[in-house]
């Protein structure tokens, strides 16, 4: 488990990974923006939509080659935000009981950036925290992508910071939400 930490030094990695249209704030944005308003004034706070950055398929080189180069382009950015986060938020709607492709492919990479020479990337994840916010009709349905993203957690040695769900479906719906809007306000603060 990771140490508290103040608010200056807690760094914050949102990962909103919908692939709605560009300019819409979809339900799990905006549970998430609820949770993250809630964080101490002067917590730094990083946001990339994955489905807006040119992520390249992975390809699993790890028996064959053995390693991988370093990173470019967003992949490249998104290393670098990962890696200066304290606390990692995946921002993910239920796609067919599951996690969106944007975030799917992101962590695919996570394999390619464990096998970066002179990297360390699984050893500096274990330092971080691990959470999710997301959306679906249904809490049964969100509860596959949960558990995934929580071995996800486990397998790097991450604390997991638990899920947030929230009853999402239309635009909007998750305002409507009375007990997924008050558990945002304090979500984060615990991390």
């Amino acid at each position: 488990m990771t140490e508290p930490q103040s608010p200056a030094s807690a760094h914050y990695l949102f990962l909103t990974t919908s692939t709605r249209e560009s300019g819409h704030v979809g339900n799990t944005e905006w549970l998430t923006r609820q949770a993250a308003a809630a964080l101490p004034a002067g917590t730094a706070q990083t946001w990339h939509h994955l489905a807006r950055m040119q992520l390249p398929p992975f390809v699993d080189l790890r028996h064959t080659v053995g390693s991988y180069p370093a990173p470019e382009g967003d992949l490249k950015t998104l290393l670098d935000a990962t890696l200066a986060a304290t606390h990692i938020v995946f921002v993910s709607p239920v796609y067919w009981f599951s996690i969106p492709s944007p975030l799917k492919t992101y962590l695919d990479h996570w394999s390619a950036w464990m096998r970066v020479p002179g990297l360390a990337f699984k050893e500096q994840m274990g330092a971080k925290s691990l959470s999710l916010i997301t959306t679906s009709g249904d809490r049964a349905k969100a509860q596959p992508m949960i558990d995934s993203v929580e071995l996800c957690a486990r397998f790097l040695s991450m604390a997991w910071g638990g899920a947030l769900w929230g009853k999402g479906g239309p635009p909007g719906a998750v305002q409507a939400d009375a007990e997924a809007v008050a558990q945002a306000a304090r979500f984060l603060l615990s991390k």
